[in-house]
C-alpha cells in the first residue's frame, strides 16, 4: 500500500492549478484542492478521484488572513501531514502603471504574494516534520517589466525574492522551497491579457492570439499540463537537492542569461 502523502494546492479551480492537481494524484495520495469557486473545485474533485487519489476541496478565499489558518488546519484533522504546498493562486490586475489605483495594487498583491506567504508559514512546522517541499508561482513578467502590467511584474519579482528567504530557512529547517518563472501559457487568464492586447496593436483577438508568439519571441503557448509536469518533478524525491531556484519555462521568451 502506498504511503499517504498530501499536497496543497491553492488556485487549483482553473488553468496551471487545476492542471497541477491532477496531474499531481499520480504521485500523492491525496490533493487539497483551494480557490473560491467551489462549483469547479466540484469538477477537479472528480477528476482526483477518478486517479484513486482523495481530493479534500477547501473553498476559499487566501487574499483573506484567516484562510490559510483553515485550510491547514482542516489539511491536518484529515491527514495529520501536508508534504507539499504548491502556491499557484494569484490573480494580479493588468492595467497600466500610471491608471492603477492603490486599491488595486492592495488588491493584487494581497492574494499572490501575502496570500501565498501566509499560506506558507502556517503550513511551514507540518512541512518542517515531514522534510515537504513549497512551490512559488512567480511569471516571466518580473524579468521583463512593462508599463501594461507593472503590478503583475512587481509581485512576481516580488514572489522570487520571498521563495529564496522561505528557501534559506528551509536549508535549516529540511523544507525545500523554489520558485516557477512560467511564460506566456494559454490559460483564461492568458485570454483574458489578449483581449487587452489585441485593441491596443490595432489587432483583432484572433489575430493578436496567433501574432503574440511572434511578437515574444516563441514559437507557440505553453500549455498548463507542461507547467504541472515541471511542478510535479520539483516537488518529487528525484528534485529534493533543488532549493532555492528560480525555475524559468517560457519557450525562450527571455532571452537573458
Amino acid at each position: 500500500m502506498k504511503q499517504q502523502t498530501v499536497a496543497i494546492v491553492t488556485g487549483a479551480s482553473q488553468g496551471i492549478g487545476r492542471a497541477t492537481a491532477i496531474r499531481l494524484a499520480s504521485d500523492f495520495s491525496a490533493v487539497v484542492l483551494v480557490a473560491r469557486n467551489d462549483d469547479a473545485l466540484k469538477d477537479v474533485a472528480d477528476a482526483i478521484r477518478a486517479t484513486g487519489a482523495e481530493p479534500l476541496s477547501i473553498a476559499l478565499d487566501l487574499s483573506q488572513a484567516e484562510a490559510p489558518e483553515t485550510i491547514v488546519k482542516s489539511t491536518l484533522d484529515r491527514y495529520g501531514r501536508i508534504d507539499a504546498l504548491l502556491n499557484i493562486a494569484g490573480a494580479v490586475p493588468q492595467i497600466d502603471l500610471f491608471e492603477m489605483t492603490d486599491e488595486q495594487w492592495y488588491a493584487g498583491m494581497e492574494l499572490k504574494l501575502h496570500g501565498a506567504r501566509r499560506m506558507t508559514i502556517r503550513a511551514w512546522d507540518a512541512l518542517k516534520s515531514n522534510k515537504g517541499s513549497v512551490v512559488f508561482m512567480s511569471g516571466s513578467a518580473a524579468l521583463d517589466p512593462k508599463p501594461g502590467f507593472a503590478a503583475v511584474a512587481a509581485t512576481n519579482a516580488a514572489i522570487i525574492a520571498m521563495a529564496k528567504a522561505f528557501a534559506e530557512q528551509g536549508i535549516k529547517d529540511g523544507v525545500q522551497v523554489n520558485s516557477i518563472v512560467p511564460g506566456a501559457v494559454m490559460t483564461g487568464r492568458r485570454r483574458s491579457f489578449l483581449e487587452k492586447w489585441a485593441p491596443a496593436h490595432n489587432m483583432g483577438v484572433e489575430e493578436a492570439t496567433k501574432k503574440f508568439p511572434e511578437e515574444a519571441g516563441i514559437s507557440r503557448y505553453g500549455q498548463p499540463e507542461e507547467i504541472a509536469a515541471l511542478l510535479a518533478f520539483m516537488v518529487s524525491p528525484e528534485a529534493k537537492w533543488m532549493t532555492g531556484a528560480s525555475v524559468r519555462m517560457d519557450g525562450g521568451e527571455v532571452k537573458g542569461i
